[in-house]
């Protein structure tokens, strides 16, 4: 059911402007509820509201409510961090000034940042109870008091993005392929489910006609040899990688799902090239990890101990770990010699592009946890070999 749509994969919609400029009301208009607090006070809203909701034909978006550009309270630069965090992950930017103001220098400002991540816009200019002019283009007038051009405002909003249809994997395997998943089911595995990762790639195949066998590590090797014809492709989850790499014959593709994800929501180029600044870590340097998602953490998690064990058994070199969590990602990163990341299956791609943008603006590499591994464990180029574009220096 679309209702059930991850939050990752949701067309992400956010709502920008001063305080006052009637940015709630908007918000409860296009979701059709008085979910933001509308009052005449300044700065009510101040974290990110949010909301999940269908605007055909888009499908399945979240849009948020934000809190104004102009907050001069003693929280307002904290509250202006949260609303560019969430203009890092928007998808589609709805602008809201009051028209019986004339634009000032902040909202022009922001309008830019806007233009600048090439994210698609409208301008809307609200409290236009009775203003007779009508913008046109990427400009609307409304008026959240009568109601003036609200069905307009959505469908404008309908028509910003195109959905161009991406695929984890199933447009590179044909109808009736057979495809095994490696599940390891150990301590960090939720009790009674798949993680998303796992439940999206099942989808997929299954939508596409593939067979699909779903093993644990221990059953591979029986497995295959059950199997009448060998499967067309292998995805395990990166850390079985060691366990399984001579297992699968040359001739079965063998990737993992944070691969495919590395290049579902990322740039697959640019995380398998940060692959190699493992080779040039020294004593005392520092290690960003970074997940995208927020998780109770265990003895033996993969962010905190055993990707870091890994890195420092690999280097032999005395390594210095920092850590961050679901939507926290550092201002400064100048001090990291490498930014290792999740497979960003919590994140969507507008936000996982951003960080990336960031990080590499500065120079410093990136890789991620399946593409790290797989380097580590001497089959990077083999746990590519699914996307045939992809050349590896």
């Amino acid at each position: 059911m679309l209702s059930n749509t991850p939050t990752s994969e949701r067309i992400h919609i956010a709502i920008f402007g001063k305080i006052n400029a009637g940015k709630s009301s908007v918000f409860n208009a296009i979701t059709n509820q008085n979910i933001s607090i509308v009052s005449d006070i300044s700065g009510t809203t101040t974290d990110p509201v949010k909301k999940t909701m269908e605007i055909l034909p888009l499908g399945p978006v979240i849009i948020y409510d934000t809190a104004g550009i102009d907050d001069n309270s003693n929280l307002g630069e904290e509250r202006y961090k949260k609303t560019l965090e969430v203009l890092n992950k928007t998808d589609i930017a709805l602008f809201v000034t009051d028209i019986n103001k004339p634009l000032e220098k902040s909202e022009t400002e922001f309008i830019e940042k806007i233009k600048s991540k090439n994210i698609p816009y409208l301008i809307i200019y609200n409290k236009s109870d009775n203003n007779k002019s009508e913008k046109t283009g990427n400009e609307i007038e409304i008026s959240t008091y009568t109601g003036k051009n609200i069905t307009l405002l959505k469908d404008k909003i309908s028509k910003l993005k195109v959905q161009n249809q991406k695929f984890i994997i199933s447009d590179r395997l044909n109808e009736f392929d057979t495809v095994l998943l490696v599940i390891p089911i150990d301590e960090s595995a939720p009790k009674g489910r798949l993680i998303l990762p796992q439940q999206l790639v099942l989808r997929e195949l299954l939508d596409k006609k593939c067979t699909v066998i779903c093993i644990q590590p221990e059953n591979l090797k029986e497995t295959l040899n059950n199997l009448k014809n060998p499967p067309k492709l292998i995805i395990t989850d990166s850390q079985a990688f060691g366990t399984i790499k001579d297992i699968v014959p040359a001739e079965i593709m063998l990737t993992s799902f944070s691969i495919l994800f590395a290049n579902y929501k990322g740039d697959l180029k640019t995380l398998i090239n940060g692959a190699k600044q493992i080779l040039n870590l020294k004593n005392n340097d520092t290690v960003l990890i970074s997940e995208g998602c927020t998780h109770h953490r265990q003895c033996n998690d993969i962010g905190t101990v055993k990707i870091p064990n890994l890195v420092k058994k690999f280097t032999g070199k005395d390594i210095n770990f920092e850590f961050t969590q679901g939507g926290e990602f550092p201002e400064n990163i100048e001090k990291y010699s490498l930014v290792i990341h999740c497979g960003a299956c919590m994140l969507n791609e507008q936000e996982m592009k951003s960080r990336l943008e960031k990080i590499t603006s500065k120079n410093i590499s990136v890789v991620n946890y399946g593409i790290l591994i797989s380097f580590i464990n001497g089959i990077l180029s083999r746990a590519v070999e699914i996307f045939p574009e992809i050349t590896i220096d």
